[in-house]
């Protein structure tokens, strides 16, 4: 989980021992950020953030329209993540979707919309492709509602979040959270969820990374384990 001076709370993944993947719109310029480094029986600890990379391209107000826009970011730590954070793939080159297909959101975000104390615990939900999935936007529903009433789907904190492909029981990073909505296309949570499909940032993803001193994983860049 990353906060920001302003009071925002997105989430974040390790891609590499000191890097974190995240949605551009959780890392502003203006603001500081810390990393929340929590475990088990401890209290969580505050880790500082070295640098922050945005994708140039990145619109902020197309996000706000939920427009397509690339919504990346990297962080780069002060320090290495413990070993009990191992790095996630990235997809391969090529990773599409169809609509029906399940993908596995993982965040940080709150269960109430406006209610803070309901986040900040990590939880995970299998949702499906719908819309005209393609390179520049993926929409998610929960299958038991389908977007029409209440349902599972990302909320405040889940920015950034990782959406995650299953290929014979291996996860790779296919996209982050940019957006939610409420059923039928109100404003809230557990209607559509927002995803930044990665396949056209992945170059960016990768020469930044390796740029900025942390060279992903060979197992991430061909998206297997």
């Amino acid at each position: 989980m990353v906060l920001g001076s302003y009071g925002t709370a997105c989430t974040a993944t390790a891609i590499a021992r000191d890097l974190l993947l995240t949605a551009a719109h959780c890392v502003q310029p203006g603001a500081d950020y810390k990393l929340v480094d929590s475990a088990p029986g401890r209290e969580p600890v505050l880790k500082d953030i070295a640098r922050i990379e945005r994708d140039p391209q990145f619109d902020l107000k197309r996000l706000f329209a939920h427009l397509a826009t690339a919504d990346v970011a990297l962080i780069k730590l002060a320090e290495p993540l413990p070993p009990r954070i191992p790095p996630m793939p990235l997809v391969g080159d090529g990773v599409s979707v169809a609509v029906g297909d399940p993908l596995v959101v993982a965040g940080y975000g709150v269960t109430v919309r406006g209610d803070g104390r309901t986040g900040g615990t990590l939880r995970a939900a299998t949702l499906v492709v719908t819309g005209m999935p393609g390179t520049l936007q993926i929409r998610l529903f929960d299958p038991n509602t389908k977007g029409q009433s209440p349902g599972l789907g990302a909320c405040g904190g889940d920015s950034g979040a990782p959406a995650f492909r299953d290929s014979e029981g291996k996860l790779a990073i296919i996209g982050v959270v940019s957006w939610s909505t409420g059923p039928k296309l109100s404003a809230g949570c557990g209607g559509l969820t927002g995803i930044t499909p990665l396949i056209r940032y992945r170059a960016w993803i990768i020469d930044t990374a390796r740029a900025l001193g942390s060279p992903l994983p060979p197992s991430a860049l061909d998206g297997s384990n």
